[in-house]
């Protein structure tokens, strides 16, 4: 028969609690390890992403923008009076002197305005002509009374020093001797008026010549006017070089200002540089430059600095220190560099993606020997086209990714494969 023995249930009651207790534990520790380890670092291929060193030495700063060479010398010919566009002699891309006639234009108006303006200036002329003769006939007949005054004068006077020697011998009475002085001094005062009155004439002859002759000359400015203007309907470059655009039609009505054509000396040629408006502040005058023409690269230096800012960009202006290459010509599409300085002694490292200058930025450092990289705070400077200042958080030999990493943002640390 079986015994019944209470204390090997308490023993076994004893045992499951002792063990639920124990699982328990340890259920609780490592459940507190597991929520205490650190989730697994994501894999980025190493080919996929661009990784430099730090270094120390010299940085030369240069700014990059995109742009187009331009002709230094162009010309707008814009249309001096209103006119109709009868021929269009000479079409764009034809090398032209400033002679050649590139457009022929009509304005019957102005054609009669400068017939008008050459008859005034005849009718003038001829006026001018007449008044010279009548003046000076005028100033001849006065001539001749004067002469004949001083004939008289010179006569009376001989007369009264006759007189005087003979009324010293008695010979001529004193009231004849009085009577010949007094002549003599008559026609003195007259004769000296006369010269008087020929100096006024000659003066007043003077000013009626020039207020003619001003008449005169005021139609013939007029006629010039009508002339150049009438000679400007066949349209002119006045310099040499190439036509570049006609923007007008045959049978078009032009009024006065209105742009007729475009001439360019393709010989010397400027680039016109749009450089990011972040970027232009460093900038000035007489700085280095390069120009890439994809035939070619061209030495220059910095001649003009817009001071607006247009779309983000400021355009520069530089001139070409070097001859062109073959096939370089207006508008062809350039990307030029401006050297702004050399620094010295700085510890600097590609320019990152997204990082710009005098910011601070979180960057992948490579550690473990390059099996990982963790993020760390850096301090950036000045900036180059391809290279910028490290100021802080990076030593000199220590590598980082340059790549965009912002896939990452969630995680300090990544591993490389």
């Amino acid at each position: 028969m079986d015994i019944h023995r209470p204390e090997l249930g308490l023993k076994r009651r004893r045992r499951r609690i002792i063990y639920g207790a124990v699982a328990a534990v340890a259920i609780i520790l490592i459940t507190v390890a597991i929520s205490r380890l650190e989730p697994a670092a994501p894999s980025v291929e190493r080919s996929t992403v661009l990784i430099d060193t730090v270094k120390r030495g010299s940085m030369l700063r240069q700014v990059r923008g995109a742009g187009t060479l331009v002709p230094e010398d162009v010309r707008l010919i814009p249309a001096t009076t209103d006119a109709r566009v009868e021929r269009i002699v000479v079409l764009p891309g034809t090398t032209v002197k400033a002679d050649t006639v590139i457009l022929e234009l009509s304005n019957p108006e102005l054609e009669q305005q400068a017939l008008a303006a050459q008859m005034e200036l005849r009718r003038a002329q001829a006026e001018h002509a007449n008044l010279r003769v009548q003046l000076e006939s005028a100033l001849m007949t006065q001539r001749s009374g004067a002469a004949q005054v001083e004939t008289d004068y010179l006569e009376a006077k001989l007369r009264a020093e006759r007189d005087d020697e003979l009324v010293k011998l008695g010979l001529v009475s004193d009231l004849d001797h009085r009577i010949s002085k007094g002549r003599a001094e008559s026609l003195a005062v007259r004769h000296r008026l006369e010269q008087e009155r020929l100096g006024v004439a000659h003066k007043a002859i003077e000013a009626q010549m020039e207020a003619k002759q001003a008449e005169v000359d005021q139609r013939q400015a007029l006629y010039e006017l009508r002339r150049s203007q009438v000679e400007a309907l066949r349209v002119r470059p006045g310099m040499s070089g190439v036509l570049q655009r006609v923007p007008v039609e045959v049978g078009q009505q032009v009024a006065v200002g209105t742009n007729l054509a475009q001439v360019a000396d393709p010989t010397r040629l400027k680039a016109q540089l749009r450089i990011p408006a972040t970027q232009a502040r460093d900038i000035l005058l007489e700085q280095k430059a390069e120009v890439d023409t994809r035939n070619g690269v061209i030495p220059g230096h910095v001649i003009r600095i817009d001071p607006a800012v247009q779309d983000g960009t400021v355009t520069v202006d530089v001139a070409l220190d070097a001859a062109l290459p073959r096939g370089a010509r207006p508008d062809l599409n350039v990307d030029g560099t401006v050297e702004l300085e050399r620094l010295e002694n700085i510890l600097y490292v590609g320019r990152p993606a997204f990082g710009q200058e005098l910011t601070r930025v979180g960057l992948f450092k490579l550690i473990d020997g390059g099996r990982t990289a963790v993020r760390v705070q850096v301090e950036l400077g000045r900036s180059s086209v391809n290279l910028i200042e490290i100021r802080e958080g990076l030593q000199e030999g220590e590598q980082v990714i340059l790549s965009d990493m912002s896939a990452w943002d969630a995680h300090d640390r990544v591993r490389l494969n």
